[in-house]
């Protein structure tokens, strides 16, 4: 049995803010030529509801197409996101790097992303996630897409009994309460504070989860 930290990607990792508006653009413009869509690419409503499971992200963004179109547009937006982290165009948060290495020193660090396999893996390569990451989880693997149940998915699978999910979003909240974990939640890009009011904690910057979880240590060890 084990304390673990489980992450999210997309605004807690790794700013996607720096590839979404590029990687949506190329992907209605395959829409244009195809003549499925009119008008600009619908990159501000990305913006509200990011973090949220990818059918959904396409049903809002393309409510009057086919499920058939709307995959084909997850398919090229996929493949234009890859392109654009395997360009370097894309970046984790300030100190992310080295507050996982700290972190990794005491606790197993594990990633549950509503992102796609491949997706996550061009973000783990590119960034060697993998010297402080032992394992990246990615919604795929849920039929019924609850980040709560993927959470729960690698406490089950790792022997995790207690610990920490750091995530952005209000899936990564209840994910934390759902499953008795810590909430922490980072007040980044897609952050809505009606959302993350809920976590036990919230951090501006990355480093600040090395003393909140410090804090959590030294109680266990007191106990």
């Amino acid at each position: 049995m084990q304390t673990a930290i489980i992450f999210d990607m997309d605004g807690t990792l790794f700013q996607t803010n720096l590839i979404l508006e590029p990687a949506l653009e190329c992907t209605f413009e395959y829409l244009r030529h195809k003549n499925l869509w009119s008008g600009a690419a619908p990159i501000e409503k990305y913006r509200e509801i990011m973090g949220v499971p990818l059918d959904v992200v396409w049903k809002t963004l393309c409510p009057d197409h086919s499920d058939k179109i709307r995959k084909k547009s997850n398919d090229y937006f996929q493949a234009a996101l890859i392109e654009e982290i395997r360009q370097g165009n894309g970046a984790l948060y300030e100190n992310v790097l080295p507050t996982l290495q700290s972190l990794s020193d005491s606790y197993p660090l594990y990633i549950a992303s509503n992102g796609e396999s491949a997706y996550l893996q061009a973000i783990m390569s590119t960034y060697h996630l993998d010297r402080w990451i032992k394992g990246c989880y990615s919604i795929d693997i849920i039929p019924s897409k609850n980040k709560a149940q993927l959470v729960e998915r690698i406490m089950k699978e790792q022997n995790i009994v207690s610990g920490f999910v750091v995530g952005d979003r209000a899936s990564d909240i209840n994910a934390a309460i759902d499953n008795n974990l810590i909430a922490i939640a980072v007040n980044f890009d897609f952050a809505q504070q009606e959302e993350i009011k809920k976590a036990h904690h919230i951090v501006e910057q990355f480093p600040q989860l090395i003393d909140i979880i410090k804090t959590y240590r030294i109680q266990i060890q007191e106990v």
